[in-house]
């Protein structure tokens, strides 16, 4: 597949074009402009067709059985890992992260396919004992059928990834509407499965944006979505969903915090929050948001923060030397600097960055400068509301209860992080933290294939993924009782 071509949707094994005949155009966020391909604006009518296939397909890949379809997976993760760099740059391509960083979320997909497909031996039940002689008990599980699986920008390889690889292993199939900001990644691993030798039908590709997602929602024979995207359209899935009872499984947004008391290594906690902060130029569910810092080390540790964000290269994404990409389009540019200014007007002070970066080849694109603001209000906008951008800001707290106070504060529970040589301060935040992932000592960002990738408070509704309990999403438990007369 050439990424100057006009793409097309994958339905019921076949490429084809929208039903309206309409296409948009994928340009790169490094440079507005190089046009990545054409992809079709698909209708309600395209996602109608790709349910029917997937409906179809159902009784047959269901029928295959949970071991060959782990075969299948690992055909699909060997065949990945031989394009990987093609895959690389197609993501940094289509939505400007640093080459490097490309090349790492390549590898984390191949590592959750082959994590996925080798629980295709593991997906068992249980046997009990039973209230009567010569009575055998067992549970077990089955798909819940078709699944919808909606998937964002940011991670437009692993993200769709660690979605498919479950939702076939498990046996349902699947229709996956990426984003319209990121549409070549998918059409390439749905190639990739394709070639991998999953049959016509059991997985479809419908390219486009609202329309095609509203009806894939709305299907009565869409029998779970799984959404990774904004708290708004979140909440819209599940009001389309629970009238009929569907399973959703929504990943929403995060105001994450890194808490670092007066006792921490500040040199660490520095480096994390480099990394957290502007790794992806903060295009990340889990990315460190905010420092909620003692105000004993408030300046010793902005200071080498500070330094390290002069070492932060902005430029073009596949140049090796470049630290910090673009954002993705004009929104979340607009988005990044509107919050910037609303902080400004609230009395906080931008320590560095806070514009547009525009010199030379950087005005072909949306190029944020890495931001750090200090004397931010643990209650202002800035401190409560997601950015998803490279802004950086700086809470003071008075101790290791009012961090964890301030940390708890806003609606999202993503992600938790703690620097600390204090036992005790550690294992409490542990206990304290309302957010799904939490970390001690290191970056607050991330995680390994087996371990769930999850949320609390809205952040996130539903099963967590890229770990086992992601089966109580896809499955459904079965129970019988057997009698053998004597």
């Amino acid at each position: 597949m050439s990424v100057t071509e006009l793409h097309q949707n994958y339905i019921d094994g076949q490429w084809r074009p929208s039903s309206a005949g309409k296409t948009f155009a994928n340009t790169n966020p490094a440079n507005t402009k190089d046009v990545l391909g054409h992809f079709p604006d698909s209708t309600a009518q395209d996602a109608l067709d790709a349910v029917g296939a997937a409906a179809k397909a159902g009784k047959g890949w269901e029928a295959l059985g949970s071991i060959k379809r782990g075969d299948i997976l690992f055909a699909a993760a060997e065949i990945l890992s031989r394009r990987k760099e093609e895959l690389a740059a197609a993501v940094t391509r289509e939505q400007g992260k640093c080459l490097r960083e490309s090349r790492g979320e390549a590898q984390r997909a191949i590592d959750i396919l082959r994590y996925i497909a080798g629980e295709g031996r593991r997906l068992s039940g249980s046997t009990l004992p039973a209230d009567e002689p010569r009575t055998l008990a067992m549970t077990w599980r089955k798909p819940i059928g078709v699944v919808a699986l909606i998937t964002p920008w940011n991670f437009p390889l692993a993200i769709p990834v660690w979605k498919m690889a479950p939702a076939l292993l498990s046996g349902c199939t699947a229709i996956i509407k990426p984003s319209p900001l990121a549409p070549l990644t998918s059409a390439l691993l749905v190639d990739i499965f394709n070639e991998a030798g999953v049959p016509a039908g059991v997985l479809n590709l419908v390219q486009g944006d609202r329309e095609p997602g509203e009806a894939l929602c709305e299907h009565p024979d869409v029998r779970g979505i799984s959404f990774t995207g904004s708290l708004p359209v979140g909440l819209s899935i599940q009001k389309a969903a629970a009238p009929r009872l569907a399973r959703t499984q929504l990943e929403l947004g995060g105001k994450n915090a890194v808490i670092v008391l007066a006792d921490a290594d500040l040199t660490l906690a520095a480096d994390a929050i480099l990394l957290g902060a502007f790794g992806q130029a903060g295009q990340r569910c889990s990315a460190t948001s905010r420092v909620v810092v003692d105000r004993r080390v408030r300046e010793e540790l902005v200071a080498k923060v500070l330094g390290r964000m002069e070492e932060l290269r902005i430029g073009d994404p596949t140049d090796e030397a470049t630290k910090l990409g673009p954002v993705v389009n004009q929104e979340r540019l607009d988005a990044c600097l509107a919050a910037i200014e609303q902080a400004r007007a609230d009395g906080a002070t931008v320590r560095t960055g806070g514009s547009r970066a525009t010199a030379g080849v950087l005005a072909d694109g949306y190029f944020m400068e890495p931001t750090l603001i200090t004397d931010v209000a643990p209650d202002s906008e800035l401190a409560t509301e997601e950015v998803f951008g490279p802004v950086l800001s700086v809470i003071d707290a008075e101790n290791f209860g009012h961090a964890m106070e301030i940390s708890n504060s806003v609606k999202y529970g993503m992600s938790g992080t703690i620097f600390t040589n204090n036992r005790a301060h550690a294992y409490d935040a542990l206990q304290s933290f309302e957010a799904g992932m939490l970390h001690v000592n290191r970056p607050g960002v991330g995680a390994w294939p087996h371990l769930p990738h999850m949320g609390a408070k809205l952040s996130q509704y539903g099963a967590p993924e890229c770990s086992p309990e992601t089966w109580e999403f896809y499955m459904e438990w079965r129970s019988a009782c057997i009698s053998f007369p004597a």
